[in-house]
């Protein structure tokens, strides 16, 4: 490949990567920012859900007072007004019933709201539903839980939980008054993990309600005949200004209540817990702080997690007004603020950080792997080149040669001297089998390469073979003007494996300590044994080579860059063989080396047991 290409190929990846970074940079932003929005949104709710349930306690509470006062007063009436007897009697046997009706409903509501904190995922679901479908198990499988979303304004959407039966069948009314709630348990991505059924104790009770009809049926028909005795001031003011005795009778608690202080009218701890019940709600946990403020000074200040405080002034908070049905304006307001806003959106986000993370860095190291693949195959490329220049000269040279030596042949002078022609033989012989080696070495290494090399498994005395491969190289080694130091001290020398490519690892290993030698070349052969183990030492004192070389050495086609001198011939494919070689007969080779100081192989077999 070309280094334009690469080059091309380079900055159009990184402009990928750089355009994906950009684009995760864009939609975490985006996604913080509706993050914010929708937390903001959240509790403004969660505020104006507490102003609206702390005036709707006070009127009640309020009412209830007014309610006993009534109640006294019309005892009083009435033990003044016989008439009015049955009817006082009637009225009192009707409060009592709805008092313990509001007792029965406020029992059911306490349990109602702490089932809701508990599962904030939960259907009132009717009884004759559950008889129908969910008690019987035969049946269970036609309940359909759907996740319905529903929009709100712009890109926003209310998600309700919706219960309903795929098939029709015939209704069973339900057993009891009892409410049932179906429990939904959902995971973040919106699945349906598991269901349950919870029962709470009836709303109400049907012949209390029942009773109470028929107590204010016929205290009725006592009124009308009573009609002339029963005004009050508030029936009066409404008389006069044509209005409804209700309108003009909360118009006057509104204007009773309005007169308190704003301090008196509050307690902490039930504006406390409304705002976590209304956060929690919301899937809001997060700690916060509470100020009530009444016109422009602060009445109270409860800090929750003071540690969190660190800078209150910066800090987004949240308004709401109080009491905004009394008479006139607001008397306070009720704000509330996150010491840690940011970490709580952030914190909401984490369920997409880790898979846009895991994917960055998945696709930054896919373009680090292709970097690498691309240096490494061009690379490569670059040594199979110099390989086929390097084999094209091995081979020419033998040929060229052979060539030579035919022509000589055909000379009728030479074909007469018998020794001439016998020496031309033998360098054609020569050659030829020079040409062959060369040949035999590619094909070995193509075999190697296809796994198609079949090795033999004999027992293979190493010192021996050790000793006959240097013998055979004194010749090369004498006329260099070198030497073999030889110390087989191995008394466990024999392995398995095939005697003729251990051959020829070891004649690799020698020549090479041959090629690359300067001056006095001196190589020390050894042998020990080292637990099951046969070492074979080859060292020489030659020109060695550099750190950066060392773990280069076994690669296919690579030769240690001479510039451009090129006096030790090569195909840089011998030691590749040697490590293929060693490895297919639980070998291993190691080699440690110095620039100018020498090279030391050492040949690690396992000794037959």
């Amino acid at each position: 490949m070309k280094k334009n290409s690469i080059v091309l190929i380079i900055g159009l990846m990184s402009l990928a990567l750089i355009g994906v970074l950009a684009m995760q940079f864009y939609f975490l932003r985006d996604s913080y920012r509706q993050k914010s929005q929708l937390f903001d949104e959240s509790v403004n709710a969660a505020l104006t859900a507490v102003a609206g349930k702390l005036e709707r306690r006070e009127v009640v509470d309020f009412a209830k007072v007014q309610q006993e006062r009534n109640i006294e007063k019309s005892k009083q009436e009435q033990a003044k007004q016989q008439q009015l007897t049955e009817q006082l009697q009637l009225q009192t046997q009707i409060e009592n019933l709805r008092g313990k009706l509001d007792h029965i409903y406020q029992k059911y509501k306490l349990e109602e709201d702490r089932l809701k904190a508990t599962y904030p995922n939960i259907i009132n679901i009717e009884n004759w539903f559950y008889e129908t479908y969910v008690k019987r198990t035969q049946y269970q499988d036609l309940v359909e839980i759907n996740i319905v979303k529903t929009p709100t304004s712009g890109l926003y959407y209310q998600e309700d939980i919706l219960v309903s039966a795929t098939k029709t069948i015939p209704r069973v009314e339900g057993k009891d008054d009892s409410t049932r709630f179906l429990v939904v348990h959902i995971d973040d991505f919106k699945r349906l993990l598991a269901k349950s059924i919870i029962a709470l104790p009836p709303r109400s009770n049907p012949k209390l309600s029942k009773r109470i009809f028929e107590l204010e049926t016929k205290l009725n028909k006592l009124s009308k005949k009573n009609a002339g005795y029963g005004f009050n001031v508030y029936d009066s003011v409404a008389m006069l200004g044509g209005k409804k005795a209700d309108y003009i009778e909360d118009v006057a608690i509104g204007m009773e209540l309005a007169k308190r202080p704003l301090k008196d009218r509050l307690n902490i701890i039930i504006v406390q817990e409304l705002l976590k019940e209304e956060l929690i709600h919301r899937d809001i946990k997060a700690p916060f702080n509470i100020e009530i403020w009444s016109t422009s000074n602060i009445l109270l200040n409860n800090i929750l997690n003071e540690a969190e405080l660190n800078n209150p002034i910066n800090t987004t908070k949240y308004s709401t007004a109080l009491f905004k049905g009394d008479v006139g304006a607001a008397p306070g307001k009720l704000t509330i603020y996150f010491p840690n806003k940011k970490a709580i959106i952030a914190d909401n986000m984490s369920y997409l950080l880790l898979p846009m993370l895991t994917l960055l860095f998945l696709l930054v190291g896919c373009f680090a792997y292709t970097l690498i693949i691309i240096f490494r195959q061009k690379k490569v490329s670059e040594m199979k080149t110099d390989f086929i220049n390097n084999m094209t000269h091995e081979f020419k040279t033998p040929v060229a040669t052979i060539m030579i030596a035919s022509e000589s042949l055909k000379d009728p002078d030479i074909n007469a001297d018998h020794k001439r022609v016998q020496k031309l033989a033998n360098i054609i012989y020569d050659e030829n089998v020079r040409l062959g080696n060369h040949i035999e070495r590619v094909l070995d290494l193509a075999k190697l390469e296809k796994e198609t090399l079949k090795l033999d498994r004999e027992d293979v005395h190493i010192n021996d073979l050790v000793a006959a491969v240097t013998d055979s190289m004194q010749l090369r080694m004498q006329n260099i003007g070198g030497k073999f130091s030889v110390d087989l001290a191995a008394t466990k020398d024999i392995v398995v494996g095939d005697e003729l490519h251990f051959s020829n690892v070891f004649y690799n290993l020698m020549d090479n300590a041959i090629k690359y030698s300067k001056g006095d070349l001196h190589v020390n052969i050894s042998s020990k044994n080292i637990g099951d183990n046969i070492v074979i030492t080859i060292a020489d004192n030659g020109i060695g080579m550099s750190r950066d070389h060392l773990q280069k050495i076994f690669d296919q086609f690579y030769r240690i860059p001479t510039g451009n001198v090129h006096n030790v011939k090569g195909f840089g494919l011998g030691l590749s063989y040697v490590q293929d070689i060693l490895r297919r007969l639980n070998g291993r080779i190691t080699v440690k080396s110095e620039k100018d100081k020498g090279t030391t192989f050492e040949v690690i077999l396992p000794v037959k047991k």
